[in-house]
């Protein structure tokens, strides 16, 4: 059973992946979800109830990742400074970068979700999104905005 803070997490990460444009991606993009998260369930969507705008795939480590030939990552308990490492080692792909555990979000994702009391937000790293190799429709900021999400 997802809680409404689990649901919420799903429909700002869902709608961030849904703005998203890969330069050479035909179909959905494959969001490689690190298990630590605490919204692992939600986001791989288990329960069945909604069409995901991505293929979820759960990694364990950075070797995983690397395996999977992510699209997207979703990070959890993973470091800034862990989240660059990885994306040193896939250079020149396209990958669009989301986490959890990055409160400044000055360097590592792109997107850094914040999670307090239930209500989900996000800041954007605009030098990161840049250099992510992804295109994002502006219109990703109104999600930002939404008190409520579905």
């Amino acid at each position: 059973m997802l809680t409404e803070t689990d649901k919420s997490v799903r429909s700002i990460v869902s709608g961030i992946v849904s703005y998203t444009r890969w330069p050479s991606l035909s179909g959905q993009p494959k969001l490689c979800i690190y298990a630590p998260s605490h919204y692992t369930h939600a986001l791989s969507g288990d329960e069945g109830h909604n069409e995901l705008p991505y293929t979820p795939a759960i990694v364990h480590n950075d070797r995983e990742a690397l395996a999977a030939t992510c699209d997207a990552i979703y990070f959890g308990s993973e470091s800034p400074a862990k989240q660059l490492e990885l994306i040193s080692q896939y250079q020149g792909r396209a990958l669009l970068l989301i986490s959890e555990q990055n409160p400044e979000c000055v360097i590592g994702s792109a997107f850094c979700l914040m999670i307090d009391r239930g209500q989900v937000r996000f800041s954007v790293n605009l030098d990161a999104l840049t250099r992510s190799g992804v295109r994002v429709n502006p219109d990703v900021l109104m999600l930002a905005r939404n008190k409520q999400h579905g």
